[in-house]
């Protein structure tokens, strides 16, 4: 058997080179075509912009695969239960992951998870959101600027703090990112999200924490918060508020959002999900869906998505190093 293998390996090797330069095309390597349901998993429950994402890239894109796309909530654990789900899962195509915020960015920095970004591949990202530091308005401290908020921190070491989403998380992580770089130590106060967060700022029970661009205008507009920073680039809802890079911080992180799939997957598998997303984004429906979500489009390829996740990872990973 051995010898009947090498004989039709060398045979297979001899035609190949005899139609090739007799300009004959062999036929091409059959594409995967999924045949049974592809799982959406998100970390979280319903309703939240993780899973916002993933419905509405779900309902976008169904129209170009032949089985249905089904969105799977597996919240606990700030994501993580979701991430290692997915992490350990077959790579046959039939379980994506959707990625980019605390669990596949910051979390492992802060806690020991069983899974590590090596062990995903990306597919697409599909949307960016940036955060907006803000402080009270009004009566209180009168932080109305980041170097009021540096000042502040330094003249009273461990008084000034910041509220986030819970340990580990990417509002967590950006903060971290810039204590470090400012050389400030601030409290940091764990949230269940942002809306409890936002009550204890404007109540005076914290110094500072992190809203999304539209709910920072909302707040502006309603005189109630003084819009600091974005931790990114300037959101064009905003386009006064500088970024923390232009400040003089070398600070990039935003929350993003994207599929990711094990890291087994054959390269055919994510081709095929790439193009198919890809062309999604592309369409008007996508851009209605995504406006109406209030959730920035900002596509980029598997290898460009996973790229920007593991830029945010070491940049936490060097601000929260002991």
């Amino acid at each position: 058997m051995p010898y009947l293998a090498a004989r039709l390996s060398r045979r297979h090797a001899m035609l190949a080179a005899a139609s090739a330069a007799a300009g004959i095309a062999l036929p091409a390597r059959a594409e995967w075509v999924p045949t049974r349901p592809i799982q959406i998993v998100v970390g979280f429950a319903a309703g939240g912009g993780t899973d916002a994402t993933g419905r509405l890239i779900a309902a976008a894109a169904q129209d170009l695969f032949p089985v249905p796309l089904v969105v799977v909530n597996k919240p606990g654990a700030s994501g993580t239960l979701a991430a290692e789900l997915v992490a350990n899962a077959p790579p046959d195509g039939y379980t994506l992951l959707v990625a980019g915020g605390s669990e596949s960015t910051s979390i492992h920095h802060y806690q020991k998870t069983n899974y590590k970004l090596s062990q995903f591949r990306g597919v697409v990202r599909v949307n960016r959101e940036r955060m907006m530091i803000v402080a009270k308005a009004g009566e209180g401290l009168g932080i109305d600027s980041v170097a009021k908020l540096v000042d502040y921190a330094k003249a009273k070491p461990g008084m000034a703090s910041y509220g986030s989403s819970g340990e580990g998380s990417i509002l967590q992580a950006a903060f971290a990112v810039f204590c470090k770089e400012a050389k400030i130590d601030m409290l940091h106060v764990p949230y269940k999200g942002g809306a409890p967060a936002l009550v204890d700022l404007l109540g005076g029970q914290i110094t500072v924490t992190i809203l999304t661009p539209p709910d920072a205008k909302a707040q502006r507009d309603a005189g109630k918060v003084h819009v600091l920073a974005s931790t990114s680039d300037r959101d064009p809802l905003l386009p006064n508020v500088p970024s923390l890079m232009e400040l003089g911080y070398a600070v990039n992180l935003e929350n993003q959002k994207g599929l990711v799939a094990p890291a087994g997957v054959s390269n055919e598998m994510v081709a095929y999900m790439h193009s198919r997303f890809k062309t999604a984004m592309e369409r008007p429906r996508w851009k209605q869906l995504a406006e109406g979500a209030r959730i920035e489009s900002a596509y980029l390829d598997g290898p460009g998505f996973l790229a920007a996740m593991a830029a945010m990872s070491d940049a936490i990973g060097k601000a929260v190093a002991k």
